[in-house]
This record gives structure tokens, C-alpha cells and sequence, in this order.
């Protein structure tokens, strides 16, 4: 099969940065960019500090290969007809209802993408994988492509990304590994072998890894899940330290330098958020439940129980400082974002330790650099409970855009990400509440 045209579904954080680096890294290829959103496509197409996407370095990557050889389209129709080679990179939330309701992956929106693919396709495609994805939902997409088009052949690969946000751009660049899944035929080990084509262009190819295409889905289901496992480790560990005394950066460090350990994923905190590691973890809780594992679901999902845990005591912790109730005072919230260098709020532990103190009492003051007031009122409005009064919302938070706004003289100042802007903050006029360790000198911090 001969590539010139490349489409990708969706333009979120998945899609737009591996899209730019392809672009970049193969300029003798069209890359296309797709999504139903013209908000999106619009922002996309416009100035480079508006992005879309929050990804230090992504800006200069866009400049340098858009308008040349990297486009951003609301033609859904037209560029999955003129493209060979097809990613679907869209959302993947946990359902909210019906059978494995707050578990298992809601599909809609890929199969959504399915139903598009198989309505304009004219000519052979391979279809990519590029959303986290259940182990087998390869065969549900190739279901829907040869029911519904029978005039096409269809090739399913799986490439699942491994993206930090915060460092994606790097991580392209540099990948530690690229995984591409498909069918041991000899028409999918072609197909295989177009995608590791595109790659070595920029990857070595001793860092593209073959497998078949269920191992591919699930292999990003479990790096999360081990990831996500070891901060929980440590972050178990934090509250043994705050009852015997121990220090947890101390034991982290011990225990880090120990070579077949390693010190990665080793630093205590609130916990963590995102929008991979809680819902990939369930959505495995799901599998193994769903294929009579039960032994194995209950130990993955104690991962999440903790991290639970650990956002209930930290915010527990500011409350029992002031006697169990909040009622007049003031708490300054620093960080919004789930990480540092990201725009992602997405089940940031910031929306449950805020919603926690302000029905304590407190009134907040909310500041993050990249996420922007309006979005922190969204995300408000849709996670936190409704039962309470939208007027006490809009009179006791106040949501600033500049750190010269904020009033560090309040009763409380959370550090809730770890943006190293606020280290440089005069942090002394206030107890200092640290969810991320990321200064010295505070009354509290994690694992203290």
C-alpha cells in the first residue's frame, strides 16, 4: 500500500501532539487532523500560545510543519476517503451507566468513529488504534467495518500511546518504546509493517516492539496500572511515616537507590489524577472481574483505594487543624491542573480537597497558571455534588487569573500542583498546607 495521506480522529491531547511530531518527523506525508468540535479545529489553527493543548514544546512543533505538511479539518467525511492510513484517537471515559457502570470503558465515541470510517471509506485502510482501549475491542471495530462496508478491506492495528503529560513532545521524540499490535496474517503483518515504516523515521528500530493485537491493548492498561500502583505504594507508606516519625522523602530515597527498584514514581503526594490511571485501572478491575478473576480485581482496585485515601486524608488533615470546621476561614488554593505543565484538570485531586474544604465552610481562592477561571468553574459545577447553593458557589470562590491577585495572608494556602512558580511565592504569612512536597519550609506536608 502506497501512504501519502494520513487522517487522525480527534483533536485532543492524544491526537494533536502525535499528529505535529509525525508531521514533522515525515514531511513527506499529509497529516490530517480531525475532529466534529470546530472549537477545537478552530483553536488548532490559531495562534500557537492558544493552543488546544497545554504541551511545552508543542507550539514550536506546530509552527514548523502546519499549513506544510500538518492540517486541522472539521472534514470528517472527505479526509477518511482520501486517507490510507487511519488513527482514532477520541476519548475513552469510564461509563456512567448501564452494565459495568464506573468501571469499563465507555466505547460510543470509538465506535462512533467506526460507523464514519465505514461509511466514507472507498479505497483500503488500516485503522489504528491510538486510544486506551479494553483487550478485544479490535474485534468489535472490525465487526462494525466489514458489516457495514463490505467493498473495503480493513486492517486493525493496535498502537497504544505512552505519553506523560507535560513531557509528550519529549516523549515522542524519544520514545522508549513504540507498540504495534495486529494480525499474525499476512495482510495484517504488512500492515504492521506500513506503521513501523512511518516510525523509523525517526525511531529505532530496536525500540518498535511487534506483538499481536490483544497483548498491544492490554499493555497500556498495565504500564498504567503499574505506574499508578507504585504511587499508591508510597503513598501507603506516607501515613505509616507520619505516625512513627520516619521522613518519607528519606525512605523514598532508600528505597529508590536499590537498582532493581528504581526511584521513578516514588514521590508521596495528594495522589494522582488524569486522565488515564484511575479509569485504565478500573476499566482492568472490570476485565479481570468479568473473566471470573476476582482475586485479581480486588488487588488492582485497592490502587485506587488508596489514592482515594490519600486525597480524603490530606484534606481531612487541614480540617482537623482548625477544629473541624472552616466556617470563616479563607483557603488559598494553589493548582488546579492534575500535573504540573499541563492544562488538564481531568480527576484532578484539586476538585476533591476544594469541594472537601468548602463544605467544611471555607471560602476559597483558586489560582492555577495554565487552566483558566472559566474552566475551574466548569469542572465545579460538573463534579461537585449539586445539593450545594450555586449563590454560595459564586460568593465564597473566587477565582483569580494572576498570582499578584492572590491574597497569601489567608488562613490556609494548599499546594495542590506542583508548578515550580510557586516556590517563588512568599508563602510565610500563612499555614502552608503542601499536597505535593514541593516546598521546605510549610506546617504541613505529605508524609511529614
Amino acid at each position: 500500500m502506497q501512504i501519502k495521506n494520513i487522517c487522525c480522529i480527534g483533536a485532543g491531547y492524544v491526537g494533536g501532539p502525535t499528529m505535529a511530531v509525525i508531521a514533522l518527523k515525515c514531511p513527506h506525508l499529509k497529516v490530517t487532523v480531525v475532529d466534529a468540535n470546530p472549537e477545537k479545529i478552530k483553536a488548532w489553527n490559531g495562534p500557537l500560545d492558544s493552543l488546544p493543548v497545554y504541551e511545552p514544546g508543542l507550539d514550536a512543533v506546530v509552527k514548523e510543519a502546519r499549513g506544510k505538511n500538518l492540517f486541522f479539518s472539521e472534514d470528517v467525511a472527505g479526509n477518511i476517503k482520501n486517507a490510507e492510513v487511519i488513527f482514532m484517537a477520541v476519548n475513552t471515559p469510564t461509563k456512567t451507566e448501564g452494565e459495568g457502570a464506573g468501571m469499563a470503558a465507555d466505547l460510543r465515541y470509538i465506535e462512533a468513529c467506526a460507523h464514519d470510517i465505514a461509511k466514507y471509506s472507498k479505497t483500503d485502510k488500516i485503522v489504528i488504534e491510538k486510544s486506551t482501549l479494553p483487550v478485544r475491542t479490535a474485534e468489535k471495530i472490525k465487526e462494525i467495518l466489514t458489516t457495514e462496508n463490505k467493498n473495503v478491506h480493513f486492517e486493525i492495528l493496535s498502537n497504544p500511546e505512552f505519553l506523560a503529560e507535560g513531557t509528550a513532545i519529549q516523549d515522542l521524540f524519544k520514545s522508549d518504546r513504540v507498540l504495534i499490535g495486529g494480525d499474525q496474517t499476512k495482510s495484517g503483518q504488512k500492515a504492521v509493517k506500513v506503521l513501523v515504516d512511518i516510525y523509523t523515521n525517526w525511531i529505532a528500530k530496536e525500540k518498535i516492539l511487534t506483538t499481536n493485537v490483544w497483548s498491544s491493548e492490554l499493555a497500556k492498561l498495565a504500564s498504567n496500572a503499574m505506574l499508578a500502583q507504585r504511587i499508591s505504594s508510597i503513598n501507603s507508606l506516607s501515613a505509616l511515616c507520619e505516625k512513627t516519625g520516619a521522613k518519607i522523602e528519606e525512605l523514598s530515597t532508600a528505597v529508590g537507590m536499590d537498582h532493581r527498584i528504581g526511584s521513578h514514581f516514588l514521590k508521596a503526594s495528594v495522589g494522582f489524577g488524569g486522565s488515564c490511571f484511575q479509569k485504565d485501572i478500573l476499566n482492568l478491575v472490570y476485565l479481570c472481574k468479568y473473566y471470573g478473576l476476582n482475586e485479581v480485581a480486588e488487588y488492582w482496585h485497592q490502587v485506587v483505594k488508596i489514592n482515594d485515601y490519600q486525597k480524603e486524608r490530606f484534606a481531612q488533615k487541614i480540617i482537623d487543624h482548625f477544629g473541624g470546621d472552616l466556617t470563616g476561614k479563607k483557603v488559598v488554593i494553589l493548582g488546579w491542573a492534575f500535573k504540573a505543565n499541563t492544562n488538564d484538570s481531568r480527576e484532578s485531586a484539586a476538585i476533591y480537597v476544594a469541594e472537601k474544604l468548602f463544605n467544611a465552610g471555607a471560602s476559597l481562592q483558586i489560582y492555577d497558571p495554565m487552566i483558566s477561571s472559566e474552566m475551574i468553574f466548569k469542572d465545579i459545577e460538573l463534579y461537585w455534588k449539586k445539593s450545594y447553593h450555586i449563590d454560595r458557589k459564586k460568593k465564597e470562590i473566587s477565582l483569580v487569573n494572576e498570582e499578584k491577585q492572590l491574597d497569601l495572608r489567608s488562613d490556609a494556602v494548599v499546594i495542590l500542583t506542583e508548578w515550580k512558580s510557586f516556590k517563588r511565592l512568599n508563602l510565610s504569612f500563612s499555614n502552608v498546607f503542601d499536597g505535593r512536597n514541593l516546598i521546605k519550609k510549610t506546617f504541613y506536608s505529605i508524609g511529614s
